[in-house]
């Protein structure tokens, strides 16, 4: 055992110091999601996906920096990812719109100034709504109208219409809106 730590002595600590560098840089990201959630006063549970995002993003991190660490080339390891990811992307380009909305929510997560609660009306020609946001997921919107209705909408197309907000805190100050919880 100590002649394989003695051969591979820069790898192990070439690899502790990428580890540690990981950490830390998952660390920052992480407080920085959840002081933008605190400050914007964003649902916790946006927060917790936004943290989901970042872990993803880390591990491919980790993956990509040890495989150079342990000598894979680099031109191996951009082969493997291309071709992985476009696999991917041939597999995905039937449901792109997965990857839109995605996209679109960790967008609206930093800058959609609506917040659960609110009554907000989108603007659209063909089906116009009225209703309040109860919720925010990765992939859609939950809207309550007045009358009950769930309404699941996009959110790639939430950011492609024009939103205007009609009340503010609709669940605090509305009858309706407590009982549609």
């Amino acid at each position: 055992m100590p002649e394989l730590f003695a051969k591979f002595q820069n790898e192990f600590i070439y690899t502790l110091a990428a580890l540690i560098f990981l950490i830390v840089f998952r660390f920052i990201l992480t407080t920085a999601a959840n002081r933008v959630g605190k400050k914007s006063n964003i649902n916790l549970a946006r927060v917790q996906l936004m943290v989901r995002y970042i872990n993803f993003l880390v591990f491919f991190l980790a993956i990509f920096t040890l495989l150079l660490v342990w000598g894979v080339q680099v031109r191996d390891v951009t082969l493997v990812f291309s071709s992985v990811f476009a696999v991917i992307g041939v597999g995905l380009f039937a449901v792109w719109s997965i990857l839109s909305n995605i996209t679109s929510g960790v967008i609206m997560f930093f800058s959609f100034p609506y917040k659960i609660g609110d009554e907000i009306k989108i603007h659209d020609k063909d089906f116009p709504v009225i209703a309040i946001i109860e919720d925010i997921k990765a992939f859609q919107i939950h809207l309550r109208t007045s009358e009950g209705e769930l309404i699941t909408y996009p959110n790639n197309l939430i950011l492609q219409k024009a939103v205007s907000l009609v009340k503010k805190d609709a669940f605090i100050h509305s009858d309706e809106g407590k009982d549609a919880l």
